[in-house]
């Protein structure tokens, strides 16, 4: 099995974060990126496939800021591959970015492997709706699952754990190859020493391919951005529970809530 991991960097929201003076983006020049927390247990699950059931594991991510220091890091942890996808995808959306992937993942007019199995984050900080994932399994003509928590090999495909709301799980049979979208690992993220890293680095694996931005249409237009803004119209209620109690009902009712 080829499992192909899509990476991708996110703003850290531990740093304030500043609308540019265009009114329509993040002003980035000062702001950290780093990998989410589904990327993390993508390339895990990955790993984790690998060594139980053999294979090859590649991390591929977008060119950008940073990105050079998490390819490592996924060579470091076990990846046999780590490709930078190299590119003008600034402020690219998700039909694009999902083209690029689909533009390597298919090498030109080559066909998608049989055995490929690509695994990505179910959401990220600014992808809370996971749109990639459903883009690129379209855009492959392969099948999608989202939510993903289990992964096992069954037969010649594969049976997958998925998570609904409510504690919920549902089982599925899924022929290769598929998308994966990723909550969590079966096992929690493995740490990496920076010595390991480091040893990465100055090994020079890395691999860069020349991917065009495809031309396809912007599926949405951002007209302007707000920071959110502390109206002062929150009310506090103090007191003993039995006099708290007594007020929620009061403006509850107030609101015709009750």
């Amino acid at each position: 099995m080829q499992a192909f991991v899509l990476l991708k960097l996110s703003p850290d929201t531990v740093d304030e974060l500043t609308v540019a003076a265009d009114g329509k983006s993040l002003e980035t020049e000062a702001l950290r990126f780093k990998l989410g927390d589904s990327d993390e247990h993508a390339l895990e699950q990955a790993l984790l496939l690998k060594e139980k059931y053999g294979g090859t594991v590649t991390a591929v991510a977008l060119e950008a800021l940073e990105v050079d220091d998490v390819l490592f890091t996924a060579l470091a942890k076990g990846a046999d591959r780590a490709v930078k996808l190299s590119g003008e995808f600034t402020g690219s959306q998700s039909h694009a970015a999902a083209g690029a992937m689909g533009s390597f993942l298919q090498s030109g007019d080559a066909a998608l492997p049989a055995d490929a199995l690509i695994l990505l984050r179910s959401q990220a900080i600014d992808d809370l709706d996971g749109e990639i994932g459903p883009f690129l399994a379209d855009l492959l003509g392969v099948p999608y699952v989202g939510g993903v928590t289990g992964v096992a090999v069954a037969g010649e495909g594969l049976l997958v754990t998925k998570e609904f709301a409510g504690g919920l799980r549902g089982e599925f049979t899924l022929p290769l190859p598929a998308v994966l979208g990723i909550q969590s690992a079966e096992k929690p993220p493995r740490y990496v020493p920076i010595a390991k890293v480091r040893a990465a680095m100055k090994s020079g694996r890395m691999e860069t391919a020349e991917i065009p931005l495809p031309a396809t249409p912007a599926s949405f237009t951002v007209e302007r951005m707000y920071k959110p803004q502390a109206a002062g119209r929150a009310e506090m209620l103090e007191g003993a529970p039995e006099i708290v109690a007594d007020r929620l009902v009061a403006v509850l009712a107030k609101n015709n809530l009750i």
